[in-house]
């Protein structure tokens, strides 16, 4: 069976912390639970989404947060991908039982 994992990528842009002014920010939510700042990695959403297409991502939707004040904006990119499949557990026949069958003749 096809399983899935999902990852967020979101788009911020916030007030300078240290002067006067406005920054975009990325940060990626893996489905390990980790977050990391990937706006070194790019200055806009479709570099980053084409980066993550790289790796098996899929554009499932994006979502705007229009509740934010100011000039605030937040976007959200719900992203997936098949999640890697597992080697399936071989099963050892025989062991530990008593009556085995043989070939009689």
């Amino acid at each position: 069976m096809l399983r899935w994992e999902y990852a967020l990528l979101v788009r911020r842009r916030q007030a300078v912390s240290d002067g006067i002014g406005w920054e975009v920010t990325f940060h990626w939510y893996g489905p390990d639970g980790t977050m990391v700042d990937v706006t070194p990695y790019g200055d806009t959403a479709l570099s980053h989404l084409n980066r993550a297409g790289d790796q098996g991502w899929e554009l499932v939707s994006m979502s705007e947060d229009p509740s934010l004040p100011g000039n605030h904006e937040l976007h959200r990119y719900h992203l997936k991908r098949p999640k890697a499949q597992l080697a399936p557990r071989q099963r050892v026949r025989g062991a530990g039982r008593s009556g085995r069958r043989g070939i009689t003749g």
